[in-house]
């Protein structure tokens, strides 16, 4: 069984679930997922799980992204992008340090509405399918990060920068508001994701470098093991009897904790435990290492979240 993560390099024109059924397709895998849709116009790095590895989407989704956006200046559409219906153009030239200035403008806490074609869901049914029918809805601005942007080229009424944000961030959203408080209006015309959390660019996997006789063996050399994932949670690495208490509903207690070279992890902070390099499980502590020797070695010190059946050989 395979159990891990493939990111593949998104082509254009593809939708990230098309990209998700090849993927399961070639390697003939249970289950498969991805960890954060890319609109079918975008491209780049698009982290697909793996049978086991699925159960750590949750985990994977909430990372911050990297992207390469190129929006075009004076043209609003209904889909926030160069894919959908004008609405409205504009011809009035703008200075760079104009433009400059409203992109800039951007940085830090801001609020966005979702475009009306998204996958946001209202009723439980995605926003894209209300659209198709006629029906725009009064959605909630949500509130998103923009860690930072960078500008890399204006030759207008093209403008090209780099944006690293939050989850939840919607980059045609974002030339859509930058294009509206320039008043000229504006709306996307590209886009590649260059990092998803801890997953980028180098190591994606392009399906169309390879013919369909060398597409699976690229595909099972690029796996990334479950043990590999999550680099920034705390490791303990179990012995065979605890790993198997642990498969079998054991909770962590303060005695087995005590006996490993922990951080100064807090309470609510998350922790794997491995096994002969696999991913067993993922916990949050209960309470912060530094009061571990204040309780009860048989007590509960934290809680399991995610138990994985890993096997592979």
């Amino acid at each position: 069984m395979m159990d891990g993560v493939v990111v593949i390099d998104k082509p254009a024109g593809k939708t990230s679930h098309d990209v998700v059924s090849e993927v399961k397709k070639i390697l003939g895998v249970r289950k498969a997922g991805h960890t954060g849709t890319l609109d079918p116009m975008a491209t780049g790095v698009l982290p697909v799980c793996l049978n086991e590895a699925t159960k750590l989407a949750g985990f994977l989704t909430g990372e911050d992204k990297e992207y390469l956006a190129t929006m075009l200046l004076g043209v609003k559409t209904d889909t926030l992008d160069i894919e959908g219906k004008i609405i409205s153009q504009s011809d009035v030239l703008l200075t760079e340090e104009e433009i400059r200035a409203a992109i800039m403008r951007m940085a830090g806490k801001i609020k966005q509405i979702p475009p009306a074609y998204s996958a946001v869901k209202y009723c439980g049914k995605p926003l894209y399918k209300w659209a198709r029918n006629g029906v725009l809805l009064d959605v909630k601005p949500r509130e998103v990060i923009i860690h930072g942007i960078v500008i890399e080229d204006i030759s207008s009424p093209h403008v090209t920068f780099r944006v690293v944000c939050s989850k939840g961030t919607y980059i045609r959203t974002l030339c859509c508001d930058i294009g509206d408080l320039l008043g000229v209006g504006a709306c996307l015309s590209g886009l590649r994701r260059l990092r998803s959390g801890f997953f980028s660019e180098e190591m994606a996997v392009s399906l169309n470098n390879y013919n369909d006789n060398d597409k699976k063996n690229k595909l099972l050399e690029k796996i990334l093991p479950m043990a590999n994932l999550l680099p920034l949670l705390a490791t303990i690495e179990l012995k065979d009897r605890s790993a198997e208490k642990l498969r079998n509903g054991w909770q962590p207690s303060v005695e087995m904790l005590k006996e490993h070279d922990l951080p100064l992890l807090k309470a609510g902070d998350m922790v794997k435990f491995i096994s002969k390099g696999y991913l067993l499980a993922v916990a949050e502590m209960l309470a912060p290492v530094t009061r571990l020797s204040e309780f009860d070695g048989k007590m509960q010190a934290a809680r399991i979240v995610r138990v994985f059946n890993n096997i592979s050989k």
